[in-house]
């Protein structure tokens, strides 16, 4: 039995243990519903004055697949054409003109504002963050994870983000993943290799 306010092994299995990078997907939609949900989940992850810089496109159109799909690295092109949908993660640079109603107990929009590089990074680092949320919270609500790096973020942006001032960072691919040939799972390092107690 889980102590008060801890997951069950269950639940840590779904978000963790049993969790698994996707590359082969099932012929099944995901429904906008769902989407919505796992938002309503993941924009409550932690983000410095709670800027939320985070902006998400989610490509689940053969349209959209399509012109997604010149952007794609060789090795991505058939996984992202059969995931349901395509997560383009995103960080708005221009993040802090929310700030007034985000962080409405002081005025620290101009620390942002006139200080690129503290925007920047800021908006970067905070942005990762809540793509990593958002894989969390897509496995909470029974999808399947394929996040990767292998695409032309110069394409994505022009080709999705153009108008706008959100830039790529990352993609997912979400649906539901066929575990029939998985490889064996790759170790990790243990506590003692990547941690260190002070």
């Amino acid at each position: 039995m889980p102590q008060d306010g801890q997951l069950d092994d269950a639940a840590r299995d779904l978000l963790f243990r049993n969790a698994r990078t996707h590359y082969k997907w099932q012929d099944r939609p995901v429904p906008d519903t769902v989407l919505q949900e796992f938002y309503d989940l993941l924009k409550w992850g932690p983000t410095s004055a709670n800027c939320s810089p985070a902006r998400f496109v989610f490509i689940r159109t053969r349209e959209g697949k399509e012109k997604l799909r010149p952007t794609l690295s060789p090795g991505n092109v058939e996984t992202t054409m059969a995931a349901p949908v395509t997560a383009i993660v995103a960080t708005d640079s221009k993040f802090y003109e929310q700030l007034p109603t985000l962080w409405p107990q002081a005025d620290i929009r101009g620390w942002f504002a006139d200080n690129w590089s503290l925007a920047d990074q800021t908006g970067t680092r905070n942005g990762t963050l809540q793509g990593a949320y958002l894989i969390l919270a897509a496995r909470a609500v029974g999808l399947d994870c394929g996040p990767m790096s292998g695409f032309d973020n110069w394409k994505v942006d022009e080709a999705f983000l153009t108008g706008t001032n959100w830039r790529s960072n990352f993609l997912v691919n979400l649906g539901y993943g066929e575990p029939e040939g998985l490889p064996p799972r790759n170790p990790r390092l243990a506590f003692d290799e990547a941690c260190r107690l002070e």
